[in-house]
């Protein structure tokens, strides 16, 4: 049976306004199942979503206007439900709750869909995809061929690379492997147990693996860039760039630790007001490594470009080709696994120190030891054709902390300085953050440096007993 709520007033008018994006969508209470069942689709195989359906929209004197008009009782949701149950064999897809509220009409049926490891399609057949908040059908070889890829279904490492199998049956990476883990076996006897050859012609983890020089039989998909952008600017531009970047090749066993090697000289130099004054930036050397190794092994070799990792004054940023595969999402990618590339990670674990010791619990790792580091935990964003991951180096400290404990050491703090500190962007922002220590009677302007760009705050101080008139 679904489940039924009763919301406040101000909660309807919450749903009322929210704006239809990537993850979000709202249906009236009309339309028809088949149709319904292509939004869902569309949420399922991309990165999952909420619809609310009962939710009218008509256009008023030029301005849209919403309104609660749901289901006149829950049976008249039947033919709805059954479609959507229909979809999956399981229904595990999504969750429904039926949302009334005093004063308003009816039933709004709340559908959070759920991305699947599976294909979803709608009741005619077709696939659909989420892209911004439109839908978009999937139709042609090709554009199937990209789905299967995106979740994972099909793997881009397993196809065959018109090259000469002696590039990884006889290279010095292969020989270097076998002498360290098989030294009683023949490279091309092991090379063709594991699938690494397709036909007598190399798969594309076999090149990656064990080829000296993967990226001359896979171009523009096969490296990593390294960029240092000084700046804190949400985007890098050629003017900031400190130098040319720089480019990792090799295979990926060797790309891991060169890259997080490199990494690790770019952040050497950087410096950062503390408490204290200047400081020396500093990224957990688990965090670095665990999240390049990620970006190696799960990135989507399908897709011609390569990895970038981008050093600015404030952070790391670490993209990676290809949307997160099957069921995975952002929100539950610590604890949900859906390997791309099994072969790669699984062969890589073989390696001498492997770079994936923990089978599955590399990102559990990196964001535990920004936590030990009493730095903010990794953000993991997931756009159309990549995911990147943001190493802040922010405090774990809330603003007000921070606020205090720099002026533990100095004796005024402005604006600018403590959203330096804190990370905090708007200048607004920072100075609700002052008045509330204000209030507080934690904190005082500053004498003559109460208005404009100069405008400080300190420590309290206390106030010395007025004297006596004689």
């Amino acid at each position: 049976m679904i489940e039924q709520t009763v919301i406040p007033p101000e909660e309807v008018a919450r749903i009322l306004a929210l704006e239809e994006t990537h993850y979000l969508d709202l249906k009236g209470a009309a339309i028809q199942p088949a149709k319904l069942t292509q939004s869902i689709s569309a949420f399922a195989n991309t990165a999952g979503g909420e619809i609310f359906l009962g939710i009218e929209e008509a256009e008023i004197l030029g301005k849209k206007v919403r309104t609660w008009n749901g289901f006149p009782d829950i049976e008249a949701a039947n033919q709805h439900i059954a479609a959507i149950e229909a979809m999956s064999p399981l229904g595990s897809h999504y969750r429904a709750t039926f949302l009334r509220s005093p004063g308003q009409h009816g039933y709004v049926l709340q559908l959070i869909i759920f991305k699947t490891k599976d294909i979803i399609c709608s009741s005619d057949g077709v696939p659909y995809v989420r892209r911004g908040a439109q839908k978009q059908s999937v139709k042609g070889d090709d554009a199937m061929r990209r789905l299967r890829l995106d979740k994972g279904i099909v793997s881009f490492e397993d196809e065959a690379v018109a090259a000469d199998p002696a590039i990884i049956t006889n290279s010095t990476g292969v020989i270097d492997f076998m002498l360290n883990v098989v030294p009683t076996g023949e490279p091309d006897t092991w090379i063709a147990k594991q699938n690494l050859l397709v036909g007598n012609k190399p798969t594309v983890a076999g090149i990656l693996l064990f080829a000296d020089e993967p990226q001359a039989f896979l171009p523009k998909r096969s490296a990593i860039k390294l960029y240092r952008y000084k700046t804190k600017n949400a985007e890098g531009e050629r003017d900031t760039l400190a130098s040319d970047p720089v480019t990792i090749e090799g295979a990926i066993y060797d790309q891991v630790n060169e890259a997080v090697s490199r990494t690790k000289q770019l952040v050497e130099g950087i410096k950062r007001l503390g408490p204290a004054g200047l400081e020396d930036v500093v990224y957990p050397d688990e965090t670095l490594h665990e999240i390049i190794t990620n970006a190696i092994l799960h990135r989507d070799y399908s897709i011609p470009v390569d990895i970038h990792v981008r050093v600015y004054d404030n952070r790391i940023e670490v993209e990676s080709p290809g949307r997160l595969p099957g069921h995975v999402t952002s929100e539950n990618i610590l604890y949900e696994q859906s390997a791309r590339n099994p072969k790669i990670v699984r062969l890589i674990n073989k390696f001498p120190d492997p770079p994936n010791k923990d089978v599955g619990e590399g990102l559990n790792t990196a964001f535990e030891a920004m936590k030990k580091n009493r730095l903010k935990p990794p953000i993991i964003e997931e756009r159309d054709h990549s995911v990147i991951v943001h190493i802040r180096h922010a405090s774990l400290a809330s603003p007000h902390e921070v606020v205090l404990g720099y002026l533990e050491n100095n004796d005024e703090i402005t604006n600018m300085i403590a959203r330096d500190l804190t990370g905090i962007r708007s200048e607004n922002s920072m100075k609700v953050v002052f008045l509330a220590l204000k209030r507080r009677g934690m904190i005082e302007p500053v004498p003559g440096k109460t208005t404009g760009g100069k405008a400080a705050w300190r420590k309290v101080r206390e106030k010395k007993p007025a004297k006596l008139k004689r």
